[in-house]
């Protein structure tokens, strides 16, 4: 019985008993050990200092700051700023869209539909357009930039082949336009496209002209005509008093 409770006594299980013990003794607190180099890194970063922080909040503002940053000037935007200003100063056709939400299959659609017509569509923000048309006569449609917008250029005056093709595509909302270089709104713009083309112009121009020149030669010569019938009437008026005459004196001649 004692050998039976010897054996599990020994096969029990006993809680070690622990002692914390620090390492290379005291803390000197007037002179503290110098923490590790990473350890150091943290607490720099997280060092709180309020008279830091009231200073840098009285001389910059949030909005400030943005515009400090918006200062910068962006090589990239400045390229594509020179290439819009080149698109509108070789434009004779330039129409405003309003775009609302479209998916891409349907804008490749209506751009390539644009580019067989010789149009060709573009979207550019806000900032760019207004670093392109700056201190140019193009600097009035900067309002129209406001929203989420494009634009389509072209080379030649196709006002109805663009009304034409847009119509189709509800989501693009005409704002206005600029043909020849001047700024039309959008009722202007749809009354332009309802006007015959150059061409058509030009001949009704000329037969106006025409007819201006016909009708003053005829004027001008409303009056020797009429001397010429009056002296041809009364010549022959003479003839034929003259014939009976000289009829008798054949007569009696004979």
């Amino acid at each position: 019985m004692a050998q039976l409770l010897r054996k599990v006594m020994l096969l029990s299980c006993r809680a070690p008993i622990t002692q914390s013990q620090r390492f290379r003794g005291k803390i000197n607190i007037q002179r503290p050990r110098a923490p590790h180099y990473e350890r150091a890194k943290v607490l720099a970063a997280a060092q709180y200092s309020p008279a830091k922080v009231e200073d840098s909040k009285k001389n910059t503002t949030c909005f400030q700051r943005r515009q400090r940053e918006a200062d910068i000037e962006n090589p990239y935007i400045a390229v594509i700023a020179r290439e819009v200003r080149n698109w509108f100063e070789h434009s004779r056709m330039i129409g405003f869209y309003h775009l609302n939400s479209i998916n891409a299959d349907e804008l490749f659609t209506i751009r390539a539909q644009l580019h067989k017509q010789n149009m060709h569509l573009k979207a550019y923000g806000k900032k760019i357009v207004q670093k392109a048309v700056e201190d140019t006569r193009f600097e009035a449609i900067l309002p129209l930039f406001e929203s989420n917008n494009c634009v389509v250029f072209s080379t030649q005056q196709q006002v109805s082949q663009l009304l034409r093709i847009t119509r189709r595509v509800p989501q693009m909302l005409l704002m206005a336009g600029i043909v020849d270089e001047r700024l039309l709104s959008r009722n202007e713009f749809m009354a332009y496209a309802q006007l015959p083309g150059l061409q058509a112009a030009q001949g009704e121009l000329a037969q106006t002209l025409n007819m201006a020149a016909g009708n003053v030669v005829q004027q001008l010569e409303t009056h020797q005509k009429n001397f010429v019938n009056v002296l041809d009437v009364y010549a022959k008026g003479e003839t034929n008093e003259n014939t009976p005459a000289k009829q008798a004196k054949e007569e009696d001649k004979a």
